[in-house]
């Protein structure tokens, strides 16, 4: 009998269970990943960016995680000596008609308790000289890291804590009784006294295995990237992003210098037709059905239209994709843009067609169930991992 079963190896499982067995020191843990190894899916596949918290509602989960998360992972990354950068970014007004919304970021950093700094467009380019903007933000409180070392790290944490992580273990069934939840794999049963589900993109699944039918699909937006090629790196030193589009639930194209010195651009916001859909040609008529059945989809197509037409064209046409970041970055040429690989956002899609857009996590009787978290879950994971640790001492009375 476990004390706690963790279904999901993704930074945010592997979070919790560290989490879990340094505030219960001795319990037995045990953690279920079906790949091959930890963090080979939305942990895996980002562009690495330790975020500020700017653009994210006041008071919500994902204003509050992604701040205090972001001093906690720089904490992370120091005690563990992993490699990080504090590089700061830059926010960027591209004309004059972006500037007021510019200004309501600017205005949400401050209510979010974060340092900013309104820049012009000459401290611009002593900043960023080759990004065409009239104005800018700067954060200096946003970085840069792999997060795929900080999981290994965690994963070693949680072995040397005497915790169990189980790959090639694929969950079939749930059934939470009264004082235990049964889980099935495709090789053998487990009994916990506590489930944690952190399954990203099968989450949702995961609940109702549980018995837990809440009005939520997740859905796959992949997202596609290129990388600059090396003797074009020079056109981005740090972090830049556009003004996001108020009327899309995305950030739009940026450019990241990655912790390796790359430098990616992207990404577009395409619907994935299955749910690990790192392909433009990934299909699964299992995921494909329940999308098209389901009402929130065609409500969300309805209603993001225009916005959704632009993302696909730049998807089929990178020339389309090279003339949206052109608007930052005006002296990129086609050919200085290789593709890189593309990730995919597991998104809350409610029936109402609307996109969630805070953390989601349920509370069941004897397990907690994490069913929102993208970006930026992977700044905020080790407060979700306290989070959830702390629910799960509720429950059990400690």
């Amino acid at each position: 009998m476990n004390d706690f079963l963790i279904i999901g190896g993704g930074i945010v499982g592997l979070s919790v269970g560290m989490t879990l067995l340094e505030q219960h020191p001795g319990a037995k843990l045990t953690i279920l990943e079906k790949e091959s190894d930890v963090a080979q899916h939305q942990t895996g596949h980002n562009s690495g960016v330790i975020h500020s918290g700017i653009y994210y509602k006041p008071g919500s989960y994902k204003a509050r995680f992604a701040k205090a998360g972001n001093e906690s992972m720089r904490k992370f990354c120091e005690e563990n000596d992993i490699p990080h950068d504090m590089c700061g970014k830059v926010i960027v007004a591209t004309n004059e008609r972006e500037i007021p919304e510019l200004e309501k970021l600017f205005k949400r950093a401050y209510h979010n308790g974060l340092e900013a700094e309104w820049l012009s467009k000459a401290e611009l380019k002593e900043k960023e000289p080759h990004v065409a903007g009239v104005e800018a933000i700067y954060l200096p409180s946003t970085g840069i890291v792999d997060y795929k070392m900080v999981s290994m790290v965690m994963a070693w944490k949680i072995r040397s804590l005497g915790g169990t992580i189980l790959t090639d273990t694929e969950v079939v069934a749930v059934e939470e009784r009264d004082d235990e939840v049964i889980v099935e794999t495709k090789e053998q049963t487990f009994k916990t006294k506590f489930l944690v589900n952190c399954a990203g993109l099968h989450s949702d699944r995961i609940a109702r295995m549980a018995g837990y039918h809440v009005d939520v699909k997740i859905f796959p937006f992949r997202g596609e990237y290129f990388e600059i090629i090396e003797e074009k790196r020079n056109l981005v030193r740090n972090l830049i992003y556009p003004v996001p589009n108020p009327n899309f639930p995305f950030l739009g194209v940026h450019a990241t210098r990655m912790i390796d010195g790359k430098v990616e651009v992207g990404p577009n916001a395409v619907p994935g037709f299955k749910r690990e859909a790192y392909w433009k040609t990934s299909f699964d008529w299992k995921d494909f059905g329940e999308i098209v059945s389901y009402p929130g989809f065609w409500k969300l197509g309805f209603t993001y239209l225009k916005e959704g037409m632009e993302e696909i064209s730049r998807s089929v046409s990178k020339k389309r994709f090279v003339d949206n970041l052109r608007q930052l970055l005006p002296s990129v040429d086609e050919d200085d843009l290789v593709p890189a690989p593309a990730g995919v956002r597991a998104q809350a899609l409610g029936s109402d067609g609307k996109l969630f857009d805070d953390f989601f996590i349920i509370g069941g009787r004897n397990s907690v169930h994490v069913c929102n978290a993208p970006s930026p879950a992977a700044t905020a994971s080790l407060e979700i991992g306290k989070e959830i640790a702390g629910r799960v001492g509720v429950r059990l009375g400690v």
